[in-house]
């Protein structure tokens, strides 16, 4: 089973950890060098903003990874989001599956957002492909839009609009994520 819950001051470690691991930094727009006391100012800071909202993706009561959305009052009414899976043994298509759908429950359906955009590396096949599974429309891709330790990555634009994610959604099987108001 998995569930969502807030992160907590005690996740700082792994979340941090997680983060620095260069198979999850790959296909991010940083390689971060973290401390725990910046992860501490980033937890307070973020913490703070009513623009973004962070939960701890746990799989069997196991911490997993990290799920966040942001752009959260944006006046267009899109939504960003991004997740990794840190713990690579709890990877799965079926958990990626369940997380996406259920983000674009809370999102398009919960939420009352117009739309869920997403940014990959274009070099990053399987979300993509992942993503146009759900039913995702790639918007653009965008040249050397990230560069990072000296090298241009290409970066592809995605979005799953509330309409059409009311059209598709009951022709999904997925399991069903609940994402917590913040306690």
């Amino acid at each position: 089973m998995t569930r969502l819950r807030d992160i907590t001051e005690e996740d700082l470690l792994q979340i941090m950890n997680w983060r620095m691991d260069p198979e999850i930094t790959k296909f991010m727009n940083t390689d971060p060098k973290l401390t725990l006391e910046g992860q501490k100012k980033w937890f307070e800071k973020v913490g703070k903003d009513p623009d973004v909202r962070y939960w701890m993706i746990l799989v069997d009561e196991e911490p997993a990874g990290v799920i966040n959305f942001a752009n959260l009052n944006a006046e267009d009414g899109e939504i960003g989001w991004a997740y990794y899976v840190g713990e690579k043994r709890l990877r799965s298509m079926k958990l990626a599956l369940a997380l996406e759908m259920s983000m674009y429950d809370e999102a398009l359906i919960n939420r009352g957002r117009k739309a869920v955009i997403s940014d990959v590396f274009s070099l990053n096949k399987g979300v993509i492909a992942l993503h146009k599974l759900c039913g995702c429309e790639i918007l653009k891709e965008q040249k050397a839009a990230v560069t990072k330790n000296g090298t241009e990555y290409d970066v592809t634009y995605m979005r799953m609009t509330a309409e059409k994610w009311k059209e598709i959604r009951e022709t999904k099987n997925y399991e069903k994520i609940g994402f917590p108001e913040k306690g």
